[in-house]
């Protein structure tokens, strides 16, 4: 029979082989038979199993022939006897060899497995002890642990809402104390405290309005209240009202036009440094506007008799910032026993002009012999 191109010790290959040299024997003899039919008839061979294999005992046809024939013959079946045996030895070993492959594939899953558990067994129980509580075993002891718990996240609670009270005790605190603050500083930008210079025009100190060298006052019918046509008092602020710190809407000196002039007798001869104008915001003007402001004037020191002035300096106020400080150019400096501001031009009213107030600074002893 035909040997298939597959390796003799391939086990598949062995039962094909059998498969086929089972289905293709018999077509081949009865081939062979109907091909040589004047052949004479040959005895069968003796029984070729493997288990049941015998040695040919004697040679029918006598001669050299037959006994050659009787060792082929003799050699052919020892031949299938072995190669039958040596594919049972190596079915046999390949079985083994799969066996033995699949245990131990078996083995190391299981030693792996093994492996695993014993690492887990180690490093798990130190994690959940880690992460459970010491007294977890006993519940009393478990109880009595989240009680003290609860004890302690409650001191903390209280000690936190004490601290929250006394933050908010201090912030409420400063909160008085800037709204104290800011108040002071509003009443200290409304009285001009924040100028920090001596005033040698104030009224209570003995500054006095020269009447000779100062325009008339603004009268307005409004400002003036009559019965039966008898004229009992006047509304109108005279100009010795510059000289005092009440700034508040209304209480100004108001002269005619946009073009004035005041005189101011200092209550000593003083060395000149500074003047200050000062008008009300435009926040808190009962007109919502600023055009009765003075807007371009000339400062005038004025000395002996007759009276000399001597100039020290023009200037314009802006009435966007509500007190405004001016140097003046006394160089060299003379000391100054009345001063003259003469106002020019106002922010757009041509009825009248307001002056709320009016300071002067300097100092009584010449600038260079003042104590550092």
């Amino acid at each position: 029979m035909p040997r298939s191109p597959r390796s003799p010790g391939d086990y598949g290959a062995f039962i094909q082989d059998q498969a086929q040299g089972t289905r293709d024997a018999r077509p081949r003899r009865i081939t062979q038979r109907n091909r040589n039919t004047c052949r004479l008839p040959e005895e069968p061979l003796p029984n070729t199993d493997p288990d049941t294999f015998l040695l040919p005992a004697h040679v029918i046809a006598p001669g050299l022939t037959q006994c050659m024939l009787g060792f082929v013959s003799w050699f052919t079946c020892l031949a299938c006897f072995l190669r039958t045996r040596a594919h049972r030895v190596l079915f046999n070993s390949c079985r083994s060899r799969l066996l033995f492959q699949k245990l131990m594939e078996k083995i190391g899953l299981l030693a792996l497995c093994v492996i695993g558990f014993w690492v887990l067994s180690i490093h798990l129980p130190s994690k959940m002890q880690f992460c459970q509580d010491p007294d977890e075993s006993n519940p009393l002891q478990n109880l009595r642990f989240y009680q003290e718990k609860v004890q302690h996240h409650t001191g903390e609670i209280q000690d936190l809402r004490c601290s929250m009270n006394q933050l908010i005790a201090r912030l409420q605190d400063m909160e008085a104390l800037s709204d104290e603050r800011m108040a002071q500083k509003i009443m200290k930008m409304i009285h001009g405290d924040y100028i920090e210079k001596p005033d040698f025009a104030l009224k209570s100190i003995g500054a006095t309005i020269d009447f000779d060298h100062t325009s008339a006052t603004y009268n307005h019918d409004k400002a003036r209240s009559y019965w039966n046509w008898i004229r009992l008092w006047n509304y109108a602020q005279p100009p010795d009202v510059i000289l005092e710190p009440n700034v508040t809407p209304g209480n100004c000196w108001a002269f005619e036009g946009d073009r004035g002039q005041v005189t101011i007798r200092l209550p000593q001869k003083i060395y000149l440094s500074n003047l200050t104008l000062q008008h009300i915001p435009k926040t808190i003007s009962l007109s919502g506007s600023l055009d009765t402001a003075p807007k371009d004037f000339v400062v005038y020191g004025m000395e002996g008799t007759p009276r000399e002035e001597v100039f020290l300096g023009a200037f314009q106020f802006q009435p966007e910032n509500t007190i405004q400080m001016f140097s003046l150019q006394n160089q060299p400096a003379r000391p100054f026993g009345a001063v003259k501001v003469k106002i020019s031009s106002n922010w757009g009213n041509l009825r009248f002009t307001c002056l709320y107030r009016v300071r002067v600074h300097g100092s009584v002893a010449p600038p260079g012999n003042q104590p550092s």
